[in-house]
């Protein structure tokens, strides 16, 4: 007897009616395009779209193409198997709304639609928005931020040993982009036998490394120290691929906690030209052109295992990223190595393509460090660390050559134009705010304590970028340098070399030469960007309005006399500093706390008003409490002209 559908499943406007008045959001997909046939109120309100049957979702959801949704979707109806998502991070257009493209997370889960056969015929998705929940955990956590603290400080030793045993830096070098990331298998055992090294050499090349000890802990971190010393001495003083390999692994025979360690070896030529050797290590990918490629292994086992190795040669194009990388990317839990290999290479690809996420100020390393981990790991999760190293080949930046006139007026251009320059060269921000001090201060010297001997005469600024990762910056005078005389010895205490003793503690080196023609002062830093240890989110203090104007902001939800400063301390405002702090403390006989947190650069000229202020509160009875957060600019300034200031506010 044949049973009547409206008997088993109801009439179709009722079936309907329920369809589109669950709360949950649901979606049929059929055939082999996997063109949309159902789609009910709570996923179209969802999505901000209307119009969305008979649409694939290639062809309705454009915009989340790269970021492995609907590339999932696809899956399940190749594969027959069902997959779920939590709190999958998705970036859309809700057209509909005008909201533009917002940032939605969800909770979901595809799985095959089978006909009677057992055959796949389609999809079927239901998902739920959990973006309230991830905002309100987000919330919740950043309020058990000092608990964290306090977790992390019983980790301190574990977490200490292995920044130490990591480079703390990648270098930043004129003709290649480098960027780094390191996630630890476990939060409790912060200390892993994962590393990876780069390696400025000769005639501007770099070499980079990743490997890895087998293991975890302190004996882990230990050998893979040694490992790491050895790769970067051979590569150093012989620039061969084929010996560094070489001696590790002699140390790896010889040394129990060193054998069967992998590693993997590339030598870079400016010209993109590179030998490179996989020792037991996965191969390097190679991206770009929205594709990614894997290099060949060169044959070998691990380290320490009787294997010998060959060295391959390779191409890297301009603007390619090449990215080596731990095999607990691949290897990861219900994943075969074979699959997650062809989704490795396709992530990649989408993110040095920054086709998939937004992600403005990221560079194509940057992203294919980060945004590559992200969307591997979050389907999976990880049970092994992950190490990623990736270089991309750059057209060096030519060097910075200024011509000033030898006035106090050039004091905002040259921060502004040195600042830009450093961030084309891909300068790290401790980096640039070192570099934009010291050499202002050098510039200030110049204008300050030396006389043109011409009514035209200049200042030179000129700043380059070594194939060693040493920046070099000389500012050149054409005067005379004069003796500044001050109505007190205080006085000329603090005005007299202060802005030379502060370049030179902001730079690796400082070295003055005078002669009959001019003086010029040159200042030397080695160039990193900072190597992440991924452990916690990054957050950052949003800049200034306008990162030239000094505003000094009252405080009135404090119990103290309290002001914030926002914007620079130098020459140019160090007027307005001054006649606000007579003013504020009524002529150093009323206390006030200043707060440094937003200040962008304090020169010299800053810090002697400051010490003075300072001196002639103790001398009335009234303090001048100085407050600058650990870690901010007032901070590493202060500390390096030993003023006193408080890091901990009240």
């Amino acid at each position: 007897m044949e049973l009547d559908p409206e008997r088993l499943v109801g009439a179709a406007d009722a079936v309907r009616a329920v369809f589109d008045g669950l709360p949950i959001m649901l979606a049929g997909l059929d055939g082999p395009e996997l063109v949309i046939v159902a789609a009910n109120a709570a996923y179209r309100a969802a999505m901000g779209r209307e119009e969305l049957i008979g649409l694939t979702p290639w062809e309705a959801f454009p915009d989340i193409a790269g970021q492995q949704t609907i590339e999932m979707v696809y899956r399940v109806y190749r594969t027959g198997r069902p997959e779920s998502g939590v709190e999958w991070r998705v970036q859309f257009d809700r057209h509909a709304t005008g909201e533009g493209v917002v940032e939605v997370y969800f909770d979901f889960t595809t799985a095959p639609r089978l006909d009677a056969d057992g055959t796949v015929v389609g999809v079927v998705l239901f998902a739920q928005d959990v973006t309230a929940r991830v905002r309100q955990r987000q919330a919740a956590e950043r309020k058990a931020e000092e608990a964290e603290r306090r977790y992390a400080e019983a980790r301190e030793v574990m977490t200490a040993l292995q920044r130490q045993l990591l480079p703390s830096g990648l270098p930043v070098l004129p003709s290649f982009r480098i960027a780094g990331s390191y996630l630890l298998a476990d939060a409790a055992d912060a200390a892993g036998g994962d590393w990876f090294e780069a390696v400025p050499m000769t005639g501007g090349r770099v070499g980079l490394v990743v490997g890895d000890v087998v293991g975890h802990g302190v004996a882990a971190s230990a050998a893979m120290g040694r490992l790491r010393a050895v790769l970067r001495d051979r590569l150093e003083e012989t620039g061969d691929v084929h010996a560094a390999v070489a001696a590790v692994d002699r140390m790896a025979r010889r040394a129990r906690d060193t054998h069967a360690a992998t590693v993997c070896v590339v030598v870079v030529d400016p010209d993109g030209e590179f030998e490179y050797c996989t020792a037991g290590h996965p191969p390097p990918l190679v991206a770009g052109g929205g594709q990614a490629r894997y290099l060949p292994l060169t044959g070998g086992g691990p380290l320490g295992t009787g294997s010998t190795y060959a060295v391959a040669t390779g191409l890297l194009d301009a603007g390619d990223v090449l990215l080596l990388y731990s095999d607990g990317l691949v290897e990861r839990p219900g994943r075969e190595p074979a699959a997650s290999s062809v989704e490795l290479a396709q992530v990649l690809a989408d993110a040095v393509a920054d086709s998939g996420y937004h992600t403005p100020g990221l560079s194509a390393v940057e992203r294919a460090t980060t945004l590559t981990l992200e969307m591997m790991v979050r389907t999976t999760g990880h049970a092994d660390d992950i190490t990623l190293l990736a270089a991309q080949r750059v057209a060096p930046v030519d060097p910075l050559r200024l011509s000033l006139p030898g006035d106090l007026e050039v004091v905002r251009a040259v921060r502004r134009a040195l600042g830009a320059w450093l961030a084309a060269i891909g300068a790290g921000e401790q980096d640039v705010v070192a570099l934009q001090h010291a050499v202002v201060e050098l510039v200030t010297n110049a204008v300050e304590h030396s006389r043109p001997d011409r009514a035209d005469g200049t200042i030179t600024l000129d700043a380059a970028l070594g194939a060693d990762g040493v920046l070099r910056v000389s500012v050149t005078d054409d005067g005379r340098w004069l003796r500044r005389c001050s109505t007190t010895d205080q006085d000329f205490q603090l005005d007299h070399g202060l802005g030379l003793a502060m370049a030179g503690g902001l730079a690796d080196e400082l070295h003055i030469a005078r002669s009959a023609h001019g003086t010029t002062a040159t200042v030397r830093r080695e160039l990193h960007r900072p190597a992440r240890l991924l452990t916690t989110g990054v957050t950052g203090r949003a800049p200034a309005a306008d990162p030239d104007l000094l505003l000094v902001l009252d405080q009135p939800q404090t119990d103290d006399n309290r002001v914030a400063l926002d914007g620079p301390l130098d020459v140019a405002t160090c007027a307005q500093l001054s006649a606000e702090l007579d003013r504020l403390t009524l002529g150093g006989s009323h206390e006030l706390t200043l707060d440094l947190t937003g200040v962008t650069h304090l020169a010299s000229v800053a810090v002697a008003v400051l010490h003075r202020a300072v001196a002639r509160g103790e001398r009335n009875c009234a303090r001048l409490r100085l407050y600058a957060p650990a870690g901010s600019v007032a901070d590493h300034v202060l500390t390096l002209v030993s003023l006193e200031h408080d890091r901990v506010g009240e």
